[in-house]
Formats: structure tokens, C-alpha cells, sequence
């Protein structure tokens, strides 16, 4: 990025230029216009974002401890405000992302209303909300440059040398609130052309990192609900292919797939693939459907069909719709060579979907797949879908049970119950929580942890929250405890929530644009004042 001098000193020359013509253009507010508004497209968004990534990907495999995380953010205002807590609390935004969830799309940004996630709503509605967070995000860096400026022109009216070096040197070194989206793709909105199409809208819009999944497009489901139907590799690695040509074509050349697969809890398949030869991965697919042995011809009824696998004949185990059954158990040996079938055809990351946040089941996956590709790595859902109290204290309990541990006072089945949670088991269990991300990390390979839905669960808590004060016997208290007294106190930037939209670098461009003449909301009568 330029720094502000240089910045001035060029639109200082652009003007000059111009002749007399252009004397009442301030280069130096130029150069603080040019700042505010460092990114120009989405490209250049998806450009920057993708190098912090790959960054960030080498810096995890010198060292697991490095870990990258985010949460999923359904709306601009939402992600704008997480990056700017982030900033505040942790002084930069290293490692810490937006997760773009197709669920919370479906389930809160659809024209149809809330849609289950099953690929149902708009696709255009998916770039559409990377547009609308990197926006905000923007918004959040023009905003705290204004503040700067600020705080410069202070100390330039009063003569402090020093002040000025500093501030200037905040200024050249601002850190941005942009940092990388992972975006959910589903599973590619149709065919593979469909992806691809997809695919560069969501990369035009500042995408630099698509999540794409191996179920089938038009029997899609939520990866943590029944009834989920894997494709053959060939079709899900003919859309990896989709999206890295998208990526190329546009020229974000190191943009990042994530190959997703849902294969440990898919037990169907709506097509058999052709084997072209012997161990090829038609052959290695079709070797997990499940089926009866067929000795003779005479054995099948009309509309059967018969499979031939190795030197077995076999008649597929088939529903009424036409589907057919994968093996029983088979679950983990499938994801594994998804996962070696990504990686060896473009995909970058992988992501698998458990049932449940359990490191040693991840592990184990993960190691079998390093024994063929050693740097790979996972972008891991730690969702709320899983009862995270429930199956923690159960693995203390079986950890304890297996130690030969008294466990007498406790239930398995009612571990969940609060009369548990001033137990030794139970505190136990909230460590195991608490460092899940940092040991998962470090023994299962997971280079990025996100949580998929947890603002909408938060917006649903809050309201509940404030709702029922505010509408109860607390009345305007409920507001003012729970709410604006912890904006206050917490430092919240959204406190002032007329400066949060905009009005302050308003007025700051009515002063560029009209001079004297500006008509400005600031002043002693805007009540935003009372929170200074």
C-alpha cells in the first residue's frame, strides 16, 4: 500500500497538471480518499486474500500451532463488526477469516424465505453476499482511517511534531479488516459448467477460497442430515477442475479450493461410473457398492441389473428410487480416497464431515491420507449441529470407564442434565472443549477451524434475550443493562451508530467537496456526543 505522502505527492502532480482548472481539488484529501478505498474490484480483494491464505497454509505446516480460524457471517454488518472486535481485542486480524455458509443462505438471505439447505435458493443470492461482507468490510477500514485523519489534523493544528510522525505512521501501516472468505459452493449448483459460471462470479466478487462438496447437486442435503448421495470422483474432480479454471481465467492464479466430502455419512450413490480400466477410480468406487452375489443369469428379475466387480458378479442393492447402497462400514475408506483424489487432482484443502467432534476419528482419517499426501490438511466444521456438552462428557466418561474410574454417580444417556455441570467430569470435559481447536490442530491436521452458523444462533439468543426484558417487568432497563450499557463499557464501535453507517466521513467529504459551505451533521446538537 502507498503510504500517505506518496499518495499526496501523486494526485499533488495529477493536479498540477490540469492547470488552474482543478485548484480547488485538495491532493491530500485525494491521497486520503485513495487509502479509504484500497481495493477497487473484487479481484483485487481475491488477489490479496488468496496470498494471505497460501501465507498462512505454509506457516501451519512449519508449525500446527499456527492454526487459522473464522466464523460464519450471514450479513455485511455482522462480519464488519466481528473484524472490528477482532482488531480491538487482538490488535490484527492474522489469521482469523469470514466463513460464507450456504446454509445460513438458504436459511436467511433466500427471496423464497427460510429454505432447508438443499441447494434450493438463488445462487446469485452467494456471491451476492460476498459483495455485501467485503463492503462492509471496506466500510470498516474507511471508517477507522477517518478517525485517523482526525486525530492527524488535531495534531497538525496543534504543532505536535511527534503526534504527527506517530499518526502518520499509524496511517502507512494501517492493517485492513479485509481479510479471506471461505465460501460455500454447495455442491456446484449443477453441472460443471454451472460451476464454473458460479464459481467466477463468486471469485469477481472478492472470493478467493470456494468450498466445493461431493454430493450430488440436485439431491443435495445438510451435511449433518440423512439422505446424502455422493457422485463418482470423476464428476466431483471435472468441478474442482471448474473452479480452478475459474480462478485462472480471472487471474487469481494461487486461489484455494477446498474439496469437501460428505462420504462418512453418505451411504448412497445415484450413479455407477464407467471403469475404463482395471483399478482405475471407477473400479475403486464401484467397489464399495453393496449387493447381492449372482451365480446365474436366471437369478435376476426383470430391470435388475449385475455389476461385475473383480471376479465377482453382483446385483446392486438398489431403492425404489433408483439409488444404490454403499456397503455398510465403508464410510471412513471412502473419505479417504476422496480425500486422496482431491488432493492428487487440484484441490488444496480438504474438509470432512463427521458426525461429531472427535479428534482421535479425525486422526485416524487424517494419517491414512499423509501416508500418500504428507502436507495434507483440513478446514474443519466445528458445528453447531453437534451437542458439544453432551459428546465431550461422554468421552471423558469413556475415558474414565476404560481407566477403571468410579463412575457410579453419573449417566451416559443424561450427561447433558445441569446437575452435572459442577462436576469434576464436567470440568473435565469444557478443557477438552476449550482446547479442541489448538489439539486438533496439532494431532488431526486441521489447519482451519470454523464454526458455520454460530451469528444466526447468536441473533436468535440475543433477541430471545432482549425480548423477553424488554416486553417484561425490566421494560426500557432490559435495553439499557443488556445492551447499551455493555456497548458502552465494552468499547463497542457500534455504539455510535450514526459514525458505524457513515455520517462522520460524510461529513468529512462535504468539507472536501463544498468547503466552508458544507452543511454537517456533526455539532453540539448530535446526541452521538453524549458517548464520546
Amino acid at each position: 500500500m502507498n503510504t500517505y505522502k506518496t499518495e499526496t505527492q501523486h494526485a499533488n502532480k495529477t493536479i498540477r497538471q490540469q492547470g488552474s482548472t482543478w485548484n480547488s481539488i485538495d491532493p491530500e484529501n485525494i491521497a486520503r480518499m485513495r487509502l479509504q478505498n484500497r481495493f477497487r474490484t473484487g479481484l483485487d480483494i481475491a488477489s490479496f486474500t488468496a496470498k494471505i491464505m497460501r501465507e498462512d497454509m505454509d506457516r501451519y505446516d512449519k508449525d500446527p500451532v499456527n492454526y487459522t480460524q473464522s466464523l460464519g457471517c450471514w450479513h455485511g454488518f455482522i462480519g464488519q463488526q466481528k473484524m472490528i472486535s477482532i482488531k480491538k481485542h487482538f490488535g490484527s486480524t492474522r489469521s482469523r477469516y469470514l466463513y460464507l455458509s450456504g446454509w445460513m443462505v438458504a436459511a436467511m438471505r433466500s427471496e423464497f424465505g427460510p429454505l432447508p439447505d438443499q441447494s434450493m435458493h438463488e445462487k446469485t443470492s452467494v456471491p451476492s453476499l460476498i459483495e455485501e461482507l467485503y463492503t462492509f468490510l471496506k466500510q470498516a477500514d474507511a471508517r477507522e482511517l477517518q478517525h485517523l485523519y482526525v486525530e492527524l489534523d488535531a495534531a497538525t493544528g496543534s504543532g505536535d511534531q511527534l503526534k504527527i510522525k506517530a499518526t502518520q505512521n499509524k496511517i502507512d501501516n494501517f492493517e485492513t479488516h479485509v481479510v479471506p472468505i471461505i465460501a460455500d459452493i454447495d455442491a456446484g449448483f449443477g453441472n460443471e459448467e454451472a460451476t464454473y459460471l458460479l464459481a467466477k462470479k463468486m471469485i469477481e466478487a472478492g472470493a478467493c477460497c470456494i468450498q466445493i462438496e461431493n454430493q450430488v447437486s440436485d439431491a443435495k442435503q445438510c451435511g449433518h442430515q440423512d439422505g446424502k448421495v455422493t457422485v463418482p470422483h470423476e464428476d466431483f474432480l471435472a468441478k474442482i477442475n471448474a473452479v480452478r479454471y475459474a480462478f485462472m481465467e480471472l487471474g487469481v492464479e494461487d486461489g484455494v479450493i477446498v474439496a469437501r466430502t460428505d462420504s462418512l455419512g453418505a451411504g448412497l450413490t445415484q450413479k455407477i461410473p464407467v471403469s475404463q480400466y482395471p483399478g482405475d477410480l471407477a473400479e475403486q468406487y464401484n467397489a464399495y457398492i453393496d449387493g447381492e452375489k449372482v451365480i446365474s443369469i436366471s437369478e435376476l428379475n426383470s430391470g435388475d441389473m449385475a455389476l461385475k466387480i473383480g471376479e465377482k458378479l453382483i446385483k446392486p442393492t438398489r431403492l425404489a428410487n433408483g439409488l444404490v447402497r454403499f456397503k455398510p462400514d465403508t464410510g471412513e475408506d471412502r473419505v479417504v480416497l476422496d480425500c486422496i483424489t482431491s488432493l492428487q487432482n487440484g484441490a488444496d484443502l480438504l474438509w470432512i464431515e463427521t458426525e461429531k467432534p472427535h479428534i482421535g476419528q479425525i486422526a485416524d482419517m487424517v494419517n491414512r491420507i499423509r501416508e500418500v499426501v504428507p502436507n495434507a490438511k483440513l478446514v474443519y466444521n466445528n458445528s453447531p449441529s453437534f451437542n458439544w456438552t453432551l459428546n465431550f462428557r461422554q468421552q471423558v466418561f469413556d475415558a474414565w470407564q476404560i481407566d477403571g474410574k468410579d463412575l457410579s454417580d453419573y449417566n451416559r444417556e443424561q450427561l447433558m442434565s445441569q446437575q452435572y455441570d459442577d462436576t469434576d467430569l464436567a470440568a473435565e470435559a469444557d478443557e477438552k472443549i476449550r482446547c479442541f481447536q489448538k489439539d486438533a490442530a496439532q494431532q488431526a491436521g486441521i489447519f482451519h477451524h470454523l464454526i458455520t452458523l454460530p451469528t444466526y444462533h447468536t441473533a436468535a439468543l440475543s433477541t430471545d434475550n432482549l425480548t423477553k426484558d424488554y416486553f417484561g417487568e425490566q421494560g426500557m432497563l432490559g435495553y439499557v443493562s443488556e445492551v447499551q450499557r455493555k456497548e458502552i463499557r465494552q468499547g463497542l464501535a457500534c455504539v455510535k451508530h450514526q459514525d458505524m453507517s457513515g455520517s462522520n466521513m460524510g461529513d468529512e467529504h462535504k468539507e472536501y467537496f463544498s468547503g466552508s459551505q458544507a452543511l454537517k451533521a456533526s455539532g453540539e446538537s448530535n446526541t452521538m456526543n453524549q458517548f464520546s
